[in-house]
């Protein structure tokens, strides 16, 4: 595929972005984008390779290894672990600012055992993972060699990070340290490279996540029939949940994903507990969806126990396991804007969306930041039958290196 030589500019920092094509261009950026082409093929056998390294949830340590070789390689400087895991590498430009921050996550769903093999058909690429996120992995390390190879010298800086605990009940841990700690201050631009295809997210689905457990004294279930039950009052919480009204705009859902307990089938269980995943874009409607779900658990103990007419021999407890921010960068914004012109240089059918990812944790400070897909077609994410269509993938990391560029001008 001829990728245009056309580059994307952007407004200088403080004045209302715009769009503007030059016909050529900067000689060495050009040769960044021809270098994009032509390494296609190796950053496929890239995001092969990070793939078959294991990364579970909590378990990143030996696919960030390998992602440090790949940008030390790259020619990054002060590539580094900062202490929650993150690989962290630097490529300065004339100046600190602006400073962009290209991040991509290492973690995967899959628990510890699981075969990440990939095996390959034609354009076809199959394995869990191989697109989230060993897509957004591979083009976060071809940016970085594109940059190299050509000897572009960006007006700001950029650095590389390649986070830990996007996954999960990980909790973005790894990006709220990055951003909070590592590069507090003196971030300017946040782009997250997320899975495939082309999407741009500038809005943060925000999420909290809940483990209840419903405890009593338990019995046979003949001989002790007639005393609370605690798997009945998962029951009627459930139940309760199920009922709740949300509102579909600003899009707001609810999901019991687990539940479990008790020791045998002819036994009052003396524990059931359940998961509970609550979300929205509006964090109004998340406090208010959250305040309604733990009344649904506390009446749910209520009504088991008056049901046999008992003194709470039914209690109710409840943890929360994880919770991510919701925010929003305006899509008048620079870095939206330029995301969306880099789209139309390189062919991209981008939209705006909203999701979660490592760009929630930037988005709730107030610094411009959005998730963009690395290029291809996904499918079947999150299961092990997982896919990516390589076919015309280029023109993602094409699109991820014109925005870097454009974001580093002053």
């Amino acid at each position: 595929m001829a990728l245009a030589v056309l580059l994307t500019l952007i407004a200088p920092r403080g004045e209302a972005p715009q769009e503007r094509f030059a016909p050529g261009g900067d000689a060495r950026e050009r040769a960044a984008l021809d270098a994009i082409e032509k390494i296609e093929p190796a950053t496929i056998a890239a995001q092969v390779r990070l793939c078959e390294v294991p990364a579970p949830p909590f378990g990143e340590r030996a696919r960030a290894a390998v992602v440090r070789g790949m940008l030390e390689s790259a020619g990054l400087k002060n590539v580094r672990l900062d202490r929650e895991g993150n690989v962290v590498g630097e490529r300065p430009g004339r100046s600190p600012q602006p400073h962009v921050v290209l991040a991509a996550h290492l973690d995967t769903v899959f628990p510890v055992g699981t075969d990440v093999t990939v095996t390959r058909r034609g354009a076809v690429l199959r394995g869990p993972g191989i697109g989230d996120n060993c897509r957004g992995l591979a083009v976060l390390i071809a940016v970085a060699r594109a940059l190299n190879a050509a000897g572009v010298e960006t007006d700001g800086s950029v650095t590389f990070a390649a986070t830990v605990g996007e996954e999960g009940l990980s909790n973005l841990r790894g990006a709220r340290v990055l951003v909070t700690e590592t590069l507090k201050g003196r971030i300017d631009y946040f782009v997250a490279l997320d899975g495939s295809g082309s999407s741009i997210t500038n809005v943060a689905v925000g999420s909290r996540r809940y483990r209840v457990a419903f405890r009593g004294p338990g019995g046979h279930s003949y001989n002790n029939f007639g005393r609370a039950n605690p798997a009945n009052a998962l029951g009627r919480a459930i139940a309760r949940i199920s009922d709740i009204q949300v509102r579909s705009a600003p899009r707001t859902t609810f999901n019991v994903g687990r539940i479990g307990g008790g020791t045998a089938v002819n036994a009052i269980p003396e524990e059931a507990w359940m998961e509970v995943d609550l979300r929205s874009t509006d964090q109004a409607a998340l406090e208010q969806l959250d305040r309604s779900v733990q009344q649904a658990f506390r009446q749910a103990a209520e009504a088991e126990n008056a049901r046999w007419k008992q003194n709470r021999a039914v209690t109710v407890t409840f943890e929360r396991l994880g919770e991510r921010p919701g925010g929003r960068t305006d899509e008048r914004s620079r870095v939206v804007q330029a995301a969306l012109a880099a789209s139309k240089t390189v062919k991209l059918p981008a939209r705006l969306v909203e999701n979660s990812t490592d760009a929630n944790v930037p988005m709730q400070l107030g610094i411009p930041a959005i998730a963009i897909g690395g290029g291809g077609t996904g499918a079947n994410t999150h299961s092990l039958a997982e896919t990516f269509d390589s076919t015309d993938s280029v023109r993602g990391t094409a699109r991820a290196l014109l925005l870097t560029i454009a974001l580093s001008r002053r």
